[in-house]
């Protein structure tokens, strides 16, 4: 068997790894240094009218601005079913835009989901309850 090259604990690179002399670190340092001028050209040319200019600058600076769901009234029914009907109703006629209909349909599938676990467990307790009771 072949002996090690290093002993255990030795480090075959005692100086480690050269600090900033990896090309990210380089060109990072390189935009850097010359990022003001870039953004006094992005400026000027923004100016001047070129829109994928303005488009960068604005893209940096003003966040995307986020859709707001405005309140809607819809009936809600005598069963989860029943206010899903509605929901789907007031979707197709135009009362309630798409996005918010499947988002409120949604939400009522996963209520769904909640009522459906909550009666498992009380039965599966009853079930528990009626066999303790067995002699």
């Amino acid at each position: 068997m072949p002996t090690p090259k290093f002993k255990p604990g030795q480090s075959g690179n005692p100086a480690g790894r050269p600090k900033d002399k990896t090309p990210a670190t380089l060109l990072r340092k390189a935009i850097a240094d010359d990022m003001p001028d870039v953004v006094r050209n992005l400026v000027e040319l923004a100016k001047e009218g070129d829109v994928q200019a303005a488009k960068v600058l604005l893209d940096r600076i003003c966040p995307p601005l986020r859709p707001q769901a405005l309140p809607v009234v819809i009936e809600t029914g005598s069963t989860l079913p029943e206010t899903g009907g509605n929901v789907v109703t007031a979707t197709l006629s135009g009362n309630v835009p798409p996005d918010v209909g499947a988002m409120l349909i949604r939400a009522l599938a996963e209520q769904g989901k909640l009522i459906e676990l909550q009666e498992m467990a009380d039965r599966l307790q009853r079930l528990e309850k009626l066999l303790e009771a067995r002699p």
